[in-house]
């Protein structure tokens, strides 16, 4: 199978990947309830990474270089959909790539979540 050129692909996944850097954080909140807000709103300032007392953020906790990793792991999903399958054509590709932004993060973030513990 042979993926589209990127030219076609590009806007798409340009599309998804911008939505997920200005919502990531807010999916974090949504995810483990953490007190994380919009970017604009004050972002980790308000996380429980902050409270020596509470359980902390898995996404929070890693630093900057693990959550650049749980932004991969939602961005190349949605590469792929932005070139797979060839005969979709860019509204359902879109869609496509919109819903895998939600649907990896719950999955890493279900995954992190139990492997750190943060549900005990």
């Amino acid at each position: 199978m042979r993926p589209l050129p990127w030219r076609s692909a590009l806007p798409v996944f340009l599309a998804g990947v911008t939505v997920t850097a200005v919502f990531i954080i807010n999916l974090c909140d949504w995810i483990f309830d953490c007190g994380c807000r919009s970017w604009w709103a004050g972002a980790v300032d308000y996380c429980n990474i902050h409270d020596p007392n509470s359980r902390h953020c898995p996404w929070c906790s890693v630093g900057n270089l693990g959550f650049v990793l749980v932004f991969l792991g939602i961005a190349i999903p949605q590469a792929a959909l932005s070139l797979f399958p060839r005969s979709w054509k860019w509204p359902w590709r879109l869609l496509a790539v919109l819903a895998a932004f939600p649907a990896a993060g719950w999955a890493i973030g279900l995954a992190m979540g139990w492997w750190m513990g943060y549900w005990d």
